[in-house]
């Protein structure tokens, strides 16, 4: 998306108005569009994330992120996973549970919360490659991994040996 045209059409409301209050009007309305520029490009760019933000929260577990890109934004969508009912698995691919959906956040919890995230660099490489290994958004990606991280687990099987009959039980401890 090109920020310019409405860029351009701010300096241009500017002007007209500096028209009217003369030649010292004009002179301050030059010095005010550099930074009246960069407030508006900054602005616009912080209405469109959290406009993103909304839409993410309809679409999730897709996403939609607001790049920026030579100083635009650019808009990337990740739709939801599609799940084919009788899907045959592939021959030589090992069996994969189906990835859970990123949770929706709902009113009780407050709805989404910003963090920033410092990785290092090959981390960062590596959930970039795993977010698009499943078609998501990082942030999607991040925000399953950490909901599953988060989720009650079933306790790990426990292997018995019987003493010397040989023969092994396996099953659920508490």
């Amino acid at each position: 998306m090109n920020l310019t045209p409405y860029v351009d059409h701010l300096r241009q409301e500017l002007a007209v108005a500096a028209e009217a209050g003369g030649e010292d009007a004009r002179a301050v309305a030059e010095r005010l569009i550099a930074p009246l520029e960069s407030a508006t490009r900054l602005t616009m760019l912080n209405v469109l994330s959290a406009a993103m933000d909304e839409v993410t929260r309809d679409l999730a577990p897709g996403s939609v992120d607001v790049r920026l890109r030579g100083g635009d934004p650019d808009f990337v969508v990740t739709p939801p996973p599609v799940v084919e009912a009788f899907e045959a698995p592939a021959a030589a691919a090992p069996a994969r549970p189906a990835p859970a959906p990123a949770p929706v956040p709902d009113a009780e919890d407050g709805g989404t919360a910003r963090i920033n995230l410092r990785l290092p660099m090959h981390l960062k490489a590596q959930a970039e490659e795993a977010a698009a290994a499943e078609n998501l958004s990082v942030n999607a990606w991040l925000v399953r991994t950490v909901a599953d991280a988060l989720r009650p687990r079933d306790p790990a099987p426990v292997s018995h040996s019987v003493p010397g009959g040989g023969s092994s039980f396996t099953g659920w401890a508490r």
